[in-house]
């Protein structure tokens, strides 16, 4: 066992939000509050959460740098999330660098493109694909947007101005996004959320294994360790440590990346529980494997260049 990892820490994966914009129908109070999301009630995160927000819940926990990943802001104001997060005090690192919202199916979603891709900020995109037969748990407008070849069109444009792709979807997906990153070997795909291992069972956790080692084999995917507590509210140690590990075996810590998603997260577990979780586990791993995780693989995926600022003031 190596010691726990002590050094500069990247968040790659957290939102913000100011509610009194009217940008987040997602977070408008349901008709009936048993209309919840896959991840429970929503109640507790209804409330702004800005920058001050998110540095008292990473207090203590050497957060050098963040990326803000698209909050789910209304697609009828595109381009607005970006030039709002532009606005905010920056100074501490929180949102240093942005991965944007742009439905790739759009008629316009060239010029949303290009326009993200003009600001230094953005070095990503984020168009989710999890599908839900339930449409409580469903987080994309349709099921088939990987096939859609509109939406294929969008990612080509994406890749060719030089923005990786942020994939969240289920399991039970996974088979698709296999033809996906095979077809577009030239985009850096980023699977949020460990892949989303919502179903609990025998066979879902079986389903979710299988996707989750075939996609580490594609060496164009990265994936994100994140909100784990968002599938498994009940959690422990022992019940987290599994997925942990399945991931960063899949992908090596290379390809991996440790994330808060703050403040969704915090539905279920503290800031410090996620980070005591994720260095523990990472215990096991070396030093050089540790950096990769806590901080190497996001600045080079996400092109912070806090690495290479690093080495060069030594």
């Amino acid at each position: 066992m190596t010691a726990l990892y002590g050094g500069p820490v990247i968040d790659p994966h957290h939102h913000l939000w100011d509610l009194s914009l009217g940008r987040h129908p997602w977070l408008r109070p349901p008709e009936r509050e048993e209309r919840e999301m896959v991840f429970g009630s929503l109640a507790p995160i209804r409330r702004d959460y800005g920058v001050a927000d998110y540095r008292a819940d990473a207090a203590g926990q050497n957060i050098v740098a963040t990326v803000h990943v698209e909050a789910g802001w209304s697609s009828e104001y595109p381009l607005e999330e970006s030039r709002w997060l532009e606005s905010l005090d920056r100074r501490s690192g929180v949102a240093r660098r942005i991965v944007a919202r742009v439905p790739l199916d759009r008629p316009d979603a060239a010029v949303l493109l290009e326009a993200e891709a003009a600001n230094d900020l953005v070095v990503g995109i984020r168009d989710i694909v999890s599908w839900h037969p339930e449409p409580a748990k469903s987080f994309a407008r349709s099921k088939d947007l990987m096939g859609d070849p509109r939406w294929r069109d969008g990612l080509r444009q994406a890749t060719r101005l030089g923005l990786s792709f942020d994939l969240m979807l289920f399991p039970w997906q996974m088979t698709e996004a296999l033809r996906l990153v095979a077809d577009f070997p030239d985009t850096i795909f980023v699977l949020d959320h460990c892949g989303s291992p919502a179903d609990r069972s025998p066979e879902g956790m079986a389903l979710w294994r299988r996707g989750l080692q075939a996609l580490g084999q594609a060496d164009n995917v990265l994936v994100k360790i994140s909100d784990l507590v968002a599938y498994d509210n009940d959690w422990s140690l022992d019940s987290l440590r599994p997925v942990i590990e399945h991931c960063i075996a899949c992908f090596g810590p290379g390809r991996a990346m440790f994330a808060s998603d703050f403040p969704v997260a915090g539905l279920h577990a503290s800031f410090a529980e996620v980070y005591e979780a994720f260095r523990t586990v990472a215990s096991e791993c070396s030093a050089d494997e540790q950096r990769d995780l806590f901080f190497a693989t996001a600045d080079r995926v996400y092109r912070l260049g806090l690495d290479k600022a690093a080495t060069s003031e030594t």
